[in-house]
C-alpha cells in the first residue's frame, strides 16, 4: 500500500508521514508547498495541471491512500485551497481508484446544540468553516470517488515553534512574564486532540484494523473540555509560573464585533469507538492533555 499525505510539513501533516513511516510503510510520500524539506516533495496543490501531472507519476490505485492534511485560514486562499483542491483530489481518486481521506473541522458546525453527530445539521459561523464545508461537500460529491471525510478540533502536538499550533501558542503568552497582561477566551470549549493520536488513528484505518464498513464521515476528538484560559492555567501549574497576566474574558466574543466563533462544538465520536471496537489506551486512544504536556515540557 502507497500512502500520500498532503501539507506534510504541517503540524498534523508531519505527524501523520511519522506515523505511517513508523509503522512500517516503505511507500509514504510527503508532500509540502511552503517548505521544502529532504524527505518531503514540493508540489503546488493549487496548480491543477502539476497536481494532475504528479498523480500520473505516483500510480496511485486501489488500495492506495491519500490523505489530504493541507489547509488555510487565509481569507484570500482559503476558499481554493479548502475547497477547490479536495474537489480535484475526488476526481483523481474516481479516476485511479485509490481512497482519499479530506480532514475537515469542528467549525463546521455552529456551536449552539453539541453534541454534534456525523450526520447533524452543519452550519459554519465563519469563513474557515464555511470553507472546509466545501470541501467536504465538493469530495463527497463527487460519484465514484472514495472518499473519507475526518472532522477534528483544535489540534496541538509536536511542534518546531509554539505558533504552529492555536494551542502550542498559549505557552508563550504563559511563559511572557514582562508584565504585559492579556485577555484570555473564557467563553468557548474545546476539545484539544494531539496529531499523534489522529497519526495512529488513520494507521488503524489505512491497515483495516477497524470493524465494520468505514463511513462517509468520521468525527474524532480528545473528549476533555477546555476554555483556552484554562488550558493557560494549566501550562503556568506546569512551567511552575504565575498566570495574574492572564485575565479569563467570559464575553461572546461576536458582542464585541470580533470574528464570530462557535461556543461548544463537542464532535461525538462514538460511531467511531464502534470502527475501533476497543482500541487500546481509553477513548479513542487519546492521551490526557496534562499528561502530555507535562513529560512535553521536560524534554
Amino acid at each position: 500500500m502507497k500512502v500520500l499525505i498532503t501539507g506534510a510539513s504541517g503540524v498534523l501533516g508531519k505527524a501523520v508521514y511519522n506515523a505511517f513511516s513508523s509503522a512500517g510503510h516503505a511507500q509514504v510520500t510527503g508532500l509540502s508547498f511552503s517548505q521544502s524539506l529532504a524527505n518531503l516533495t514540493q508540489l503546488d496543490l493549487q496548480d491543477p495541471k502539476a497536481v494532475g501531472q504528479f498523480f500520473e507519476t505516483w500510480k496511485g490505485s486501489q488500495g492506495d491512500w491519500v490523505i489530504h492534511c493541507a489547509a488555510e485560514r487565509r481569507p484570500d486562499v482559503a476558499e481554493k485551497l479548502n475547497a477547490e483542491v479536495p474537489g480535484h483530489l475526488a476526481q483523481l481518486s474516481k479516476t485511479y481508484g485509490f481512497t482519499l481521506v479530506y480532514i475537515s473541522t469542528d467549525y463546521v458546525f455552529d456551536g449552539t446544540s453539541p453534541p454534534y453527530f456525523p450526520d447533524s445539521k452543519t452550519n459554519p459561523l465563519q469563513l474557515y468553516g464555511r470553507t472546509k464545508l466545501a470541501g467536504e461537500q465538493a469530495v463527497l460529491g463527487v460519484e465514484g470517488a472514495h472518499a473519507i471525510v475526518l472532522r477534528v478540533p483544535v489540534l496541538y502536538g509536536p511542534a518546531p515553534k509554539p505558533s504552529d499550533s492555536a494551542i502550542n501558542i498559549l505557552l508563550d503568552v504563559v511563559r511572557d512574564q514582562s508584565g504585559k497582561t492579556y485577555q484570555m477566551d473564557h467563553f468557548a470549549t474545546r476539545y484539544p486532540t494531539n496529531v499523534l493520536d489522529i497519526g495512529k488513528f488513520l494507521v488503524c484505518l489505512a491497515e483495516g484494523s477497524v470493524h465494520g464498513q468505514v463511513p462517509p464521515i468520521i468525527h474524532f476528538s480528545a473528549p476533555e473540555p477546555f476554555t483556552k484560559y484554562e488550558i493557560c492555567l494549566i501550562y503556568a501549574a506546569l512551567l511552575g509560573v504565575e498566570h495574574k497576566h492572564i485575565i479569563a474574558d467570559s464575553t461572546d466574543p461576536s458582542t464585541k464585533g470580533a470574528t464570530n466563533r462557535p461556543r461548544d462544538c463537542k464532535l461525538d465520536t462514538r460511531a467511531t469507538e464502534v470502527l475501533l471496537d476497543g482500541i487500546e489506551g481509553g477513548v479513542l486512544g487519546c492521551v490526557g492533555f496534562e499528561e502530555w504536556w507535562s513529560e512535553e515540557l521536560k524534554r
